[in-house]
């Protein structure tokens, strides 16, 4: 089924007043899950409303659960020159923990999305070891991805990458698709046995332009290709968040690009950073931002991917 876009128009405006909503999470039973800048996790009802849960601390950024339907966190701390850790938050319980706060030696500062396989591997991305964050842009290759395996064990699996960014699966678990935000593009890993990964290798185009120096003629923010959150349909498309452009495009599985939506004007999607596909026939649609002060909805023409606790 061909993906056809989704009009400005479509999208309604829920968790008004949310601060920071980076990314959604969908659970088995239908509750949805926001980042909030000043707890753990926002719920956000039927009605539009929300209510926050857990401990203030740092920046929660990606968002995924597993197979138990506790939310795992990816805390982007740099936002705030903390420590970023990769914490888990029970919603039964109200229980909320770290899980990795260091790994291969080095202190995680920037965990930014996390992402479940059947196997019990938790894969998770550390984006950068500046200072601050915006110094990262500047497209040095800091940034790595790690797993956190059953066993309680860590490892740095890939290293050596420009801001590596929002994480999805393919739907038989075999590829690991990584969004290098300052590459500006999409990279494909292999998920090897025993929670290892192969080589990165780009997925379909650089996906547009990385500003100019200070200085130089600026590129139209239209053009600009930072890329951001990434989920994958049905059909296999992965759907891949450009927020300096308020834009989502797919990379369809013949490597060509779509938009998917966009608005220039950034007036309703305004800096979009993460898709994710919620309902009883997961069509629910939603879109996780940096800058704006609620959540976007709308009815997707494709059905997301399944994730591990939606199966």
């Amino acid at each position: 089924m061909p993906l056809s876009t989704i009009p400005i128009e479509a999208f309604a405006k829920i968790a008004v007043g949310i601060d920071r909503p980076e990314d959604v999470v969908v659970g088995p039973d239908g509750r949805v899950f926001a980042s909030d800048h000043q707890c753990a996790v926002a719920e956000i009802f039927p009605d539009g409303s929300f209510r926050r849960l857990g401990p203030k601390g740092g920046a929660p950024n990606g968002l995924n659960m597993d197979s138990e339907g506790r939310i795992l966190i990816a805390n982007f701390g740099i936002y705030d020159r903390q420590d970023g850790p990769l914490q888990r938050f029970d919603p039964a319980t109200g229980r909320h923990e770290t899980l990795v706060a260091e790994v291969g030696g080095k202190r995680l500062t920037s965990a930014n999305y996390p992402v479940m396989t059947q196997d019990g591997c938790i894969w998770c991305a550390n984006s950068t070891h500046a200072e601050t964050w915006p110094q990262a842009l500047d497209g040095r290759p800091d940034g790595f991805l790690f797993v956190l395996r059953p066993d309680g064990g860590s490892e740095i699996v890939a290293e050596g990458l420009k801001f590596p960014n929002g994480l999805a699966l393919s739907a038989d678990e075999t590829t690991l698709y990584c969004a290098q935000t300052t590459g500006p593009d999409v990279l494909a890993f292999p998920i090897l046995p025993g929670g290892r990964l192969g080589r990165g290798e780009r997925y379909g185009p650089a996906l547009g332009l990385l500003q100019a120096a200070p200085g130089e003629p600026q590129h139209d923010h239209n053009d600009l290709g930072y890329t951001d959150g990434v989920g994958v349909d049905a059909e296999g498309n992965v759907w891949v968040c450009l927020p300096a452009a308020n834009k989502v495009v797919a990379i369809l599985p013949d490597k060509s690009v779509v938009t998917v939506f966009h608005d220039p004007s950034g007036v309703v999607v305004n800096h979009p950073t993460n898709v994710t596909w919620g309902g009883s026939d997961l069509k629910d649609l939603y879109i996780g931002s940096i800058r704006a002060d609620y959540v976007l909805k709308a009815r997707s023409p494709l059905a997301g991917q399944p994730l591990i606790h939606q199966r």
